[in-house]
């Protein structure tokens, strides 16, 4: 039988090595606005105020800096429920003087761009409803164009931090190679393929997201030195079940996993961690 990732699953968690704790904590909490669950020497637990994702922090002042475009993360994206919760937090950006990489209208979203304070990528973003997502013969159209920024502000009048409702909308990975990423996130994590058209990038979901995964080989293709910052492992959110019949699906596939804290543990070709938690 073929796995299939169940369609309610969804990214709900990841683990960032960073250098400054002090420096994380002035931007995560103090300018985004997530609650700091736990502050344990070289251990950081942020999370929204409805607790919907964790975003966990392995602070090792002595780790190397990840090389710029090496292979790992492109960004985490958050989710916020809605446009005036992006109006908010943007809002909030702009008078912190927080500097943005870019703003875009994908079609199925309106997106921000920017980095915390040790470059790793973060995206906020709210949908559209799904009935306005385009589609055509080759299914769902994404695309990338300028984003309105006035008409955004223009829902809230009020700065704010990220919304209590903020999730884990997806992860979008650099990688050395795409067929390589496809055969282990389709192939052995059972997502579904949802677009393959945009050039260099192919987008992954469990169900018919727009995508739970972003996968791209814009960056430099080369890997980054062994226990440097950034993206150490991300979590996907699964029904109860998941986990066990994952089991059986990667033992015929024979791709290593190992059990952990009542999931399971695979190592992506990228050499992340994805971790399947119940």
């Amino acid at each position: 039988m073929t796995f299939r990732m169940p369609p309610d699953a969804a990214p709900a968690g990841l683990t960032l090595r960073m250098r400054d704790g002090p420096q994380a904590l002035a931007f995560y909490r103090d300018l985004l606005g997530l609650d700091a669950e736990t502050v344990d020497g070289g251990w950081i637990r942020l999370h929204p105020g409805g607790g919907a994702m964790s975003l966990d922090l392995l602070v090792e002042p002595a780790a190397r800096p990840r090389p710029p475009r090496a292979i790992g993360l492109y960004h985490f994206a958050l989710l916020l429920p809605d446009r005036a919760g992006l109006a908010a937090v943007l809002r909030r950006l702009l008078e912190a003087r927080w500097p943005l990489d870019g703003a875009s209208d994908h079609g199925v979203s309106e997106a921000l761009y920017l980095q915390d304070p040790e470059g790793n990528g973060i995206e906020l973003y709210c949908d559209r409803p799904r009935d306005r997502w385009a589609r055509d013969r080759g299914g769902l159209v994404m695309v990338t164009e300028a984003l309105d920024i006035s008409d955004l502000l223009a829902t809230t009048p009020a700065a704010g931090p990220l919304h209590p409702g903020t999730r884990l909308g997806h992860m979008h990975l650099s990688v050395a190679d795409l067929t390589a990423g496809e055969a282990f996130y389709a192939g052995g994590l059972g997502l579904n393929v949802i677009q393959r058209s945009y050039p260099g990038a192919l987008f992954l979901a469990a169900g018919d997201y727009h995508h739970h995964l972003g996968l791209n080989i814009w960056g430099s293709r080369r890997p980054a030195p062994d226990g440097a910052t950034g993206l150490v492992r991300y979590v996907w959110g699964t029904p109860p079940g998941t986990g066990e019949a994952l089991a059986r699906h990667l033992t015929a596939q024979r791709i290593p996993f190992r059990s952990e804290d009542g999931g399971l543990v695979v190592t992506d070709p990228s050499g992340i961690a994805v971790e399947i938690a119940a």
